[in-house]
């Protein structure tokens, strides 16, 4: 049974939260009647235009930072994708009567993403509460300013929130502050140890790493390319649960162990067994997830075997494509004896594609993954012909990894065979 048909943009306007949706420039698209008036501003004087155009610092104050404090929560929603709630705000504003004379005002602001289709931060919504009030009553209520007289309890409790408040700001900038240093310190550490393409492969390979946008889920996906003999050429891709620096570190054990046990073993499942006894030696690695390939130029096949990874996708020259899924096992270290694992062989023709991907490509908040694979898939078909720098770029943008948008890390290697 179906419910009733509901108005939103009448359910928008009654909202009795001031209320302001703004596009990815920061300009204004929408009003309810609230915002309206308290910020004492027509419809007309809003939409269309930008919000610090509209809304600038009391350039009488010196010490106003309102502009400052919400241009740096909106930057973060559109970089976070995640709700953004601000501390108590001084930001005047100028009185629409009186131009040039601006009216002290306290806010508590709250900034949240509007999430499109592809993941990525289409509107953010800012709703506002005005405190100005309560705020010039606490000053009023000041023993400095009443002298003789102690606050009453409630008074005091009112004081002491408001002071937790600043407080809590000026935490939570310098939580952002060293969560910046440690991405920056990470994904230096990262890019170190990640491999550049060989010599011998540059014009029939490329790979990509987009790290997350926050601090979050950023350091650790890896890929790694190499030729064991000038017919064997071996491709992983690895994703390891956790982030930041402690993700980086074993990362870089965990990649650096795979590259030595298929150059020693010259098998995908092998290798991937050696690597799951050496991962559970080694705190964070449990349920990595893995998939390991060995091209043979001489069969002109394609051996691989995954730990619980996203299947790599093989794309013949007459567009027919298929997703290497024939020999995936649980993740790292979540059995108690590490399984035999199997391995399969698919055969190409030659000028076929094979891609190598961590699951930051294709997942998408709210839809099944079996979508993502199928975006995936048709991209790489529809660029087959291009070269593999081209289509690593090609298939980055069709799935929406290219602005800087992702809540998790993306590896990606593009293989011509």
């Amino acid at each position: 049974m179906s419910g009733p048909d509901i108005d939103y943009t009448a359910v928008f306007q009654a909202v009795p939260s001031p209320i302001l949706v703004m596009t990815r420039g920061l300009v204004m698209a929408d009003a309810n009647e609230a915002y309206l008036k308290v910020s004492g501003r027509s419809r007309e004087e809003l939409i269309g235009r930008n919000v610090f155009e509209v809304f600038p610092d009391n350039p009488a104050d010196p010490g106003a930072s309102g502009t400052r404090n919400l241009r740096a929560s909106l930057e973060r929603v559109l970089a976070t994708g995640l709700r953004d709630s601000m501390a108590l705000q001084k930001y005047d504003v100028e009185n629409p009567d009186r131009p040039g004379v601006f009216e002290e005002r306290y806010w508590s602001p709250v900034n949240s993403p509007v999430i499109g289709p592809e993941g990525q931060v289409t509107l953010i919504v800012h709703r506002v509460e005005e405190v100005t009030a309560l705020v010039r009553q606490l000053k009023s209520h000041h023993p400095w300013e009443r002298p003789g007289q102690a606050l009453t309890h409630e008074e005091q409790m009112a004081a002491d929130l408001l002071t937790r408040a600043e407080e809590l700001q000026e935490l939570n900038q310098q939580l952002r502050a060293a969560h910046a240093r440690e991405r920056r310190v990470a994904l230096t550490l990262q890019q170190a140890m990640l491999p550049t393409i060989p010599e011998a492969l540059r014009t029939t390979a490329a790979v990509r790493y987009r790290p997350a946008t926050g601090s979050l889920n950023v350091c650790g996906d890896w890929y790694d390319l190499h030729d064991l003999t000038p017919d064997l050429t071996a491709v992983a891709v690895g994703d390891v649960v956790g982030h930041g620096l402690e993700a980086a570190g074993v990362m870089g054990q965990l990649h650096a162990a795979l590259s030595a046990a298929v150059r020693a073993t010259r098998s995908p499942a092998r290798a991937l067994e050696t690597l799951d006894q050496y991962a559970a030696t080694i705190d964070g690695a449990m349920t990595t997830t893995a998939a390991q390939t060995l091209v043979d130029r001489t069969r002109l096949t394609v051996s691989y075997s995954s730990a619980g990874h996203p299947p790599p996708i093989l794309v013949h020259p007459d567009g027919t494509a298929h997703a290497l899924d024939a020999a995936t096992d649980p993740p790292l270290g979540t059995l108690s004896e590490p399984p035999a694992r199997p391995e399969a062989v698919a055969a190409y023709t030659p000028g076929s594609i094979l891609t190598l991907y961590t699951d930051g490509l294709i997942e998408r908040r709210g839809e099944d993954i079996d979508t993502g694979l199928r975006r995936l898939t048709d991209s790489l078909v529809r660029h087959r012909r291009l070269t593999p720098e081209q289509i690593a770029d090609a298939v980055l943008a069709d799935l929406g990894a290219t602005g800087g948008n992702g809540r998790d890390d993306t590896a990606l290697v593009v293989l011509r065979l």
